[in-house]
């Protein structure tokens, strides 16, 4: 019996990244380490997996210890897909930014992602290829429509993508795969924080269907790029 392929994703407990989990669980049979510090919402998405397809992990990715945590719940495990979706949003006009919510936002958004990776190498390094996904934006995708409210949110994202590439030609040698998603609307809680009373196109049930199956086909065609997947921006 073929074992079931492990998936981290990150900011599970809701959104997109719930949707994520559950699709790689129900549609590809892999196996879920789900992650959020929102304890509640992670164990009503375990107890709906009745077959312990899904394991979480409570934790805040903003803190120094978090890489440490997380390697220590993988173990020695293989790591086949790493899908990097936790991170804030922060819609506040220009002049109004003060520089320790700023100093979260990139926390959470950019450095989380990278030094979490890093403590996963060799988890993920591998055949088939570790595949490392990160959630961007429209938002940060190089010209592509600006919105007023969303410099810094929009600039992180960016550089979410630009390390994305970048990761991509650093392991590529260790058989390690890095690509982005630059997201569209998507009805989440975080879309209506950005754009209130906007209605997506798009659920979040169909986009993490789509991340899903990327997350473990991908690697075999793409590596490095920043792929929008919108129908509206936004």
């Amino acid at each position: 019996m073929e074992e079931r392929k492990l998936v981290i994703v990150t900011g599970a407990s809701r959104g997109i990244g719930r949707e994520t989990a559950i699709s790689l669980v129900r549609e590809h049979g892999a196996h879920v380490l789900a992650v959020s510090r929102d304890a509640a919402a992670l164990k009503t998405l375990v107890d709906e997996q009745p077959n312990g397809e899904i394991e979480h992990l409570t934790l805040d990715l903003s803190l120094d210890r978090a890489p440490a945590e997380l390697l220590q719940a993988v173990g020695g495990r293989r790591v086949h897909g790493l899908v990097h979706n936790a991170g804030a949003m922060l819609n506040r006009p220009m002049g109004t930014y003060v520089s320790e919510e700023l100093t979260a936002l990139y926390r959470l958004n950019v450095f989380a992602p990278l030094l979490i990776t890093q403590a996963l190498l060799k988890n993920l390094e591998g055949d088939p290829p570790g595949h490392v996904v990160h959630i961007s934006s429209m938002g940060g995708f190089q010209d592509s429509a600006k919105f007023p409210g969303l410099a810094a949110y929009s600039a992180s994202k960016a550089a979410l993508a630009c390390m994305s590439q970048c990761l991509a030609e650093e392991l590529k040698e260790r058989r390690i795969r890095s690509n982005c998603f630059a997201i569209g609307a998507v009805a989440t809680e975080m879309l209506e924080e950005a754009f209130p009373g906007y209605r997506a196109p798009t659920t979040a049930k169909e986009m993490g269907s789509f991340i899903a199956r990327f997350v473990l086909e991908g690697h075999n065609l793409f590596n490095g790029k920043v792929l929008p997947v919108a129908s509206t921006t936004p």
